[in-house]
Formats: structure tokens, C-alpha cells, sequence
């Protein structure tokens, strides 16, 4: 072997070892444990979102989202994913999602999802439609699917079955809603979680799942809510 050819070698194999170390290869994920954690404070982590459950007639709904700092009276030095719609539908689905890769294939996983938000809505509130605390749910769940919005005639629906307002479906489950408190008026952070009834999910042939976390709305109101953290435990 001459040596342009024994240097030509080297080079592509040290071009591979390089690839195999790439920072865009997936690692394997645990079983068990927990499978996914962010608090937003580098950035949304790939985190879209999205909004259904509303008719091209609606007209202006303000549907507006956001990586910022999380608002006063709050620690102003974190950050989180704001959300935010008029909901003049009645039922305004208001949701982020994400790919989970590095799973076992074909494999079943029960998730727990502990979810931490700022809202400034009272729990026994009042309001059109229903209460802007009381009557805006937080919900959670995954699916093989990728969560995408379509157009149905001329109404906006998620392909994945959430559910309706306080009631959950197959890919998501109800883990309360955003009320704050008795007589709150000012932003707080809240915790929920399906610690007591954990979602199944089954990975795809890739071992890839899509995480979703949203608010069901039956208040016929403005909803402004910030996420602040989100952890995704496998039991």
C-alpha cells in the first residue's frame, strides 16, 4: 500500500470514529426513570406549538406563543413557554409538542408527566362560558403519531384523540386545570401530574414517541400561561 493510499485510509477512518461521535446521535434512553426534563432556560428544546379546536369563522383568536422570562410577580430570571388565545370557539386547544427518541422499539411505557405553569386564574372564578380557572384544563399524554393540527371542512382539529375539555381520550389524559386558588389575581406557579394514573404509550419501530402537553378550554375568555417545566418519568 503506497502512502497517498495508507493516508487516505486513515483519514476516512478517523472521518467515521467523528461521525460515530456526532452530537446528533440519539443515546439510548432508560426503561425506566425518568425520560425527559427541562425547565426552558436555554431555549424552547424543541418544544412547537400549535392550536385546534376552532372554525376559520372564529376570525381574530390572538393566538400567540412565546420562549420568555417567566412575568412578574415571578422570578423574572427564569424562562418558559408562553401560550396564549382568545378563545371565542368555546373549546380552544392550546398545545406544545416534542419527539422523544432513543426509546426501546415496539415498546410499551407507562409515563408519568409532572408539569409546572404560571396562572393568574382563580380557581372559583367566573366567566363567560365557564370559569377562566375552573374550566380550563391541563392535559398530557403521547403517541406514536406525530400531534398535527388539520383543517376538517372549516374547523381546525388535532389528529390524536385528547379528548374533550375535562374529559381525556386515548393519547391524553386530564391532570387538573389551571386554577390558581380561592380569589388569586396575580401569576402563580402551579404543579400537575398523572402520578395516580400513568399514561401507556408504545414506542414506534424507531423507538421514537411524541410528547404532548396542552390546555382544553371552556372559558369563552383570553387564557395567558406560561410553562416552566416539564418532567416525563417512566414507571
Amino acid at each position: 500500500m503506497s502512502v497517498t493510499q495508507r493516508v487516505s485510509l486513515l483519514f476516512f477512518v478517523l472521518l467515521g470514529a467523528v461521525a460515530c461521535n456526532r452530537d446528533d446521535v440519539t443515546p439510548a434512553l432508560p426503561l425506566t426513570g425518568v425520560l425527559y426534563e427541562s425547565n426552558f432556560s436555554a431555549g424552547t428544546d424543541g418544544w412547537k406549538a400549535d392550536f385546534t379546536d376552532y372554525s376559520t369563522a372564529n376570525g381574530d383568536m390572538q393566538l400567540r406563543s412565546d420562549w420568555t422570562r417567566l412575568p412578574q410577580p415571578l422570578d423574572s430570571t427564569r424562562r418558559s413557554i408562553m401560550l396564549s388565545g382568545m378563545n371565542r370557539s368555546d373549546d380552544l386547544f392550546m398545545y406544545l409538542t416534542r419527539s422523544l427518541s432513543g426509546l426501546q422499539p415496539n415498546h410499551d411505557y407507562k409515563l408519568v408527566f409532572d408539569i409546572e405553569l404560571a396562572s393568574q386564574y382563580a380557581t372559583n372564578s367566573f366567566g363567560i362560558g365557564g370559569s377562566p380557572g375552573g374550566s380550563v384544563y391541563v392535559k398530557a399524554g403521547a403517541s406514536s403519531t406525530e400531534p398535527k393540527r388539520q383543517l376538517v371542512d372549516d374547523f381546525y382539529e388535532i389528529n390524536l384523540d385528547k379528548g374533550n375539555q375535562a374529559e381525556g381520550g386515548k393519547d391524553m389524559l386530564v391532570l387538573g386545570n389551571i386554577g390558581a386558588g380561592e380569589d388569586v389575581e396575580q401569576y402563580t406557579l402551579i404543579k400537575r401530574s398523572n402520578t395516580d394514573a400513568p399514561l401507556t404509550v408504545r414506542s414506534d419501530s424507531n423507538g421514537r414517541i411524541w410528547l404532548i402537553v396542552g390546555t382544553d378550554s371552556g372559558h369563552e375568555g383570553l387564557t395567558t400561561l406560561y410553562y416552566s417545566h416539564i418532567k416525563v418519568t417512566a414507571l
